[in-house]
């Protein structure tokens, strides 16, 4: 952290204090685990290969014991001294308690929060990913061992591609490419796992383990009262094979994850979940995928009562495990699973086969080897949680993935020696918790963009000018007053959960309310160019504020994370230099007439579909894929082979 970072968290020194206290005073209990005691049994022989120790324990457990163990709270056994287990946890971007297997609410109350993924991946380093990855890992170990989790088993990343801007779940993800966004995924994935950034996989040793969601083609929440759990994506096999696939492969392929949810959603009329050709011929078949296959939560279920896919809860029960699915998020195959064998919809092998996935998942991050704290990771202890070095990251993810969109004559970078006074204007201004995006836990540090900006402005001011982003109530005068009053005015606009989230998608593309009017207002009023800065995962259409020469510059900053408002107020005043690049393209107002259920890429001129993003779309855009200024000037240039590169000395910035 630079100088000025040390400024801004000085203010927030006693809620660091207070932090850092907990986590020297956590003390760590015994995570669950088995085989502790001597035992002559085959699944507790470490010298044993995996697949044999899983098949031994397996072959011990009754039926109904065998289907207690397929949904993703697992009860004990208690008579083999094997403990209960929960698949579900979150780590999108930092380990989080969204899920059921991770309780931030005893010694240890928070873990390091990095940006939301679509920033992220806006800095387009692999090698960063890579190490936020490690860092995940290295934390929700550190959680497990100081007795705070109950699995290790993350469900991340979300790599779908983000086809449609409206897509609230878009802001999960790295982006519209598949091929970056595959990159994305197995390295992420390797620094979770505590593998090596490239190169051969030990898959017999997981740190933790990843799950690459939601297989496959599911990028729809709700839009226009069609929803996820019913909509069928008719999906060619040309986009299948070139655009939706492609991630999920160099996930398993590429990074070794050990773990694939499949989604809510049908392709072609199958859901994912029951559709054996997906899940055991193309992953298990043609990728190799080695570890468990879970539905999304309660995706077994809606197979049924939802689609109708399924005539009975016992068939959707055999469509699921006979496709090769192994554990359901919910307890429809608990309540359903002994009825559907007692029919003969189900064989035994088909419940082992599942069984024997699961405890080899479990084998493999050490869970049956005695104490984890004895073990490969056991030294990972409570400090290794928002350590400083994993705090520094945070804060260079952020700084990396802003995008500077607009900067006319040079309103950017701003020098404090010459701003005497600012006015923080907008709804997003003020708020830490607007920065973390969603699937996030309780972050290590909490600094608002103002707050920053206080760090290098003594005469700040904050004004929300709106209620929230939806902005349906706002107080423009009071805005506009404290425009005219400052000597530069930084606006920070944009999106929130409510506008896009998980179930929530978007029907216009524009700032939300009276944003856009506020925004216009404030840049009349002010004595020089606003800065405007946006906080959301999809993109907005800002064409007004591009054209606007009273906004002097645009920045986009995702939802940064914990050290957001830092990152910002580094960027604004020069400390960083932005090099983000925009990981999807930003399409105008009137692409929204375009039905988000239509899932082709590749447009049709005969019908004047547009196609969908930069691969495929023929239409006019707000910024383009890649898009990204810097305070630097350069230029680039393709040379033939053997050309002899020009001297750095006549290239601005460098």
């Amino acid at each position: 952290m630079g100088r000025r970072t040390h400024v801004v968290l000085a203010a927030a020194a006693p809620a660091l204090l207070l932090v850092l206290l907990r986590l020297h005073m956590a003390v760590a209990a015994d995570p669950p685990f088995s085989c502790g005691a001597p035992s002559s049994a085959a699944f507790c022989d470490r010298r044993l290969p995996i697949e044999q120790r899983a098949g031994d324990l397996v072959s011990k457990l009754t039926l109904e014991e065998k289907i207690s163990q397929l949904g993703d709270e697992s009860p004990a056994v208690d008579r083999l001294g094997v403990p209960a287990y929960k698949w579900w946890s979150e780590a999108l971007h930092g380990v989080a308690n969204a899920g059921r297997g991770v309780h931030l609410d005893g010694p240890l109350r928070a873990a390091t929060s990095f940006p939301q993924v679509i920033l992220t991946a806006a800095s387009f380093n692999p090698h960063l990913w890579y190490r936020i990855g490690q860092v995940i890992g290295t934390e929700a170990r550190g959680v497990y061992n100081n007795g705070q989790a109950e699995g290790l088993t993350f469900w991340a990343p979300n790599i779908n591609v983000f086809r449609d801007p409206r897509w609230g779940r878009g802001q999960e993800t790295p982006g519209e490419d598949p091929t970056m966004t595959g990159k994305y995924a197995a390295v992420f994935v390797r620094g979770v796992q505590g593998y090596a950034i490239s190169g051969a996989i030990n898959s017999s040793d997981l740190e933790a383990s990843a799950c690459c969601k939601h297989f496959t083609a599911y990028d729809l929440e709700n839009w226009k009262g069609v929803t996820r759990f019913a909509f069928d994506a008719k999906v060619t096999e040309q986009d299948l094979a070139d655009t939706y696939n492609p991630p999920f492969k160099s996930c398993v392929e590429d990074g070794g994850a050990s773990g694939i949810m499949c989604s809510y959603n049908r392709v072609n009329g199958v859901p994912t979940c029951a559709d054996h050709n997906l899940l055991s011929k193309t992953a298990r078949g043609d990728w190799s995928f080695n570890g468990y296959i879970t539905s999304d939560c309660d995706a077994v279920a809606i197979i049924h009562d939802v689609q109708g896919y399924a005539k009975a809860p016992e068939d959707a029960v055999a469509d699921v495990l006979k496709a090769g699915m192994d554990v359901n998020c919910g307890g429809y195959i608990q309540t359903h699973g002994v009825s559907a064998y007692q029919q003969g919809k189900i064989t035994g092998e088909d419940i082992d086969r599942a069984l024997r996935n699961l405890f080899a998942i479990r084998m493999r991050l050490g869970l049956f080897n005695g104490n984890p704290k004895y073990n490969r990771y056991g030294n990972i202890r409570a400090d290794q949680v928002c350590k400083k070095e994993h705090q520094d990251l945070a804060l260079q993810a952020a700084q990396d993935g802003i995008v500077l969109l607009k900067n006319d004559a040079g309103a950017l970078p701003l020098s404090k020696s010459k701003v005497s006074s600012v006015a923080v204007i907008g709804p997003n201004g003020n708020n830490a918790s607007l920065l973390l995006g969603n699937y996030f836990g309780p972050p290590c540090i909490s600094v608002t963009p103002f707050q920053a900006l206080q760090g290098y402005v003594k005469d700040a001011t904050f004004v929300q000018g709106c209620n929230a982003a939806v902005c349906n109530v706002s107080n423009i005068g009071e805005a506009v007053h404290a425009a005219s009053s400052a000597d530069y005015v930084v606006l920070f606009m944009g999106l929130d959960q409510n506008q896009e989230r998980e179930e929530v998608d978007r029907l216009e593309l524009g700032l939300p309310g009276m944003q856009e009017s506020l925004v216009n207002k404030v840049a009349d009023a002010a004595k020089k160019p606003v800065i405007l800065v946006l906080l959301c995962g999809g993109p907005v259409d800002v064409t007004f504020a591009k054209n606007n020469p009273k906004i002097g510059a645009i920045v986009w900053a995702g939802y940064p994370g914990q050290a957001g408002g830092i990152a910002i107020a580094q960027v604004l005043f020069g400390e960083h230099n932005p090099g983000g690049r925009l990981p999807v393209t930003w399409y105008p107002k009137e692409f929204t007439a375009v039905p988000m259920t239509d899932m082709r890429m590749r447009a049709d001129p005969s019908t004047g579909y547009p196609g969908r993003t930069y691969r495929f779309y023929k239409g006019k855009t707000v910024y383009n894929f890649g898009y990204g200024l810097s305070y630097s000037k350069y230029s680039h240039r393709f040379a033939s082979e053997g050309t002899k590169p020009p001297s750095m000395s006549g290239i601005e910035g460098l």
